[in-house]
């Protein structure tokens, strides 16, 4: 049987192990968004999770894309053939659309010759409505980093002191958001990007044998404070869990999930025979914090942590 090894030396990652907290700091940057509940620190995890099969997986399909982290992992490491990405929001899609649509260039250059204040902030997203798809993207790029933590959703603002006193520029960084567009353009061969509903995806691909599937949605379950206040991060912020945690269950590919640890996520995952583990991350705040990894099998998740090994799928652009 054919193997592969990954593109990254497991002894440079001692932090794969479960037991340990991942500081997204140690971890590379590649989405052109700041993205609210964005998934940098799972990313050793993804890795260990998409080694351990004898077998690369022909796709991987992640149905509530976002900043699309996990998916731009695995396409610049060469950890699944393809990736497939599914975004419902119009605002987010747009970037995608235009950076995996051959416009990458033509979204640097705007970004790059970008004059930042208040009032051209205010300006070009008065305008949005009227735009045409790359306007739009780079309104959606514009507004990630320039509103409190990067929200989309209605109702969000523009920062006003932000880091170190800097307003709406202390997240702006046009140089850094050129350098990873680029480089995504360099391999937008490896992706497909579909504006839909994630769910109706997950039905379409459910009995296809070699396709994984990382399933993170951006809305809450169940009450109290949860971190992640879909209604007030996610202009889509409505989806059913049940529903959701069904679809995953009949589907024929491996499935990894991550949600808020409560008892409404564990009450799903037991009813659908899923297994669950804590994960602890450190923010870039420095801040502890938990989530739950939701899969059929997380035997792969525990220590120690022995990486299949397997030439490299893809060589690893210079970016």
């Amino acid at each position: 049987m054919r193997h592969f090894s990954p593109v990254y030396q497991p002894e440079l990652f001692p932090f794969l192990q479960s037991d340990r907290i991942v500081n997204v700091s140690s971890v590379p940057q590649r989405s052109p968004f700041r993205y609210p509940g964005g998934k940098t620190w799972l990313i050793p995890y993804i890795r260990q999770w998409l080694t351990h099969f004898k077998k690369r997986p022909s796709c991987l399909i992640e149905p509530f894309a976002g900043g699309a982290t996990v998916g731009l992992t695995a396409g610049f490491e060469g950890l699944a053939e393809r990736v497939i990405l599914v975004e419902l929001d119009q605002q987010v899609a747009a970037v995608w659309q235009t950076i995996l649509g051959g416009e990458a260039e033509w979204l640097v250059e705007r970004i790059l010759n970008f004059h930042l204040t208040i009032e051209n902030v205010i300006l070009s997203l008065s305008r949005v409505d009227h735009a045409d798809l790359r306007e739009r993207a780079f309104c959606t790029l514009l507004k990630n980093r320039t509103y409190h933590g990067g929200i989309l959703a209605p109702g969000a603002s523009l920062i006003k002191n932000g880091e170190n006193g800097k307003g709406i520029a202390s997240r702006w960084y046009p140089d850094t958001l050129a350098r990873r567009i680029m480089a995504i353009d360099k391999i937008k061969d490896r992706f497909e990007f579909i504006c839909g509903d994630g769910v109706e995806i997950l039905k379409n691909y459910a009995n296809e044998k070699n396709i994984v599937f990382f399933i993170d949605p951006p809305y809450t379950i169940g009450g109290g404070n949860n971190k992640r206040a879909g209604k007030r991060l996610y202009a889509h912020n409505e989806v059913d869990h049940d529903q959701l945690f069904k679809i995953a269950h009949q589907c024929t590919g491996q499935v990894l999930m991550t949600y808020d640890d409560n008892f409404d996520t564990k009450t799903l995952a037991d009813r659908y025979n899923f297994s669950t583990k804590n994960i602890s991350m450190k923010n870039t705040h420095h801040s502890k914090l938990s989530e739950l990894i939701i899969s059929k099998n997380l035997e792969w998740c525990a220590p120690p942590i022995t990486p299949a090994h397997r030439p490299a799928p893809f060589p690893v652009p210079d970016h």
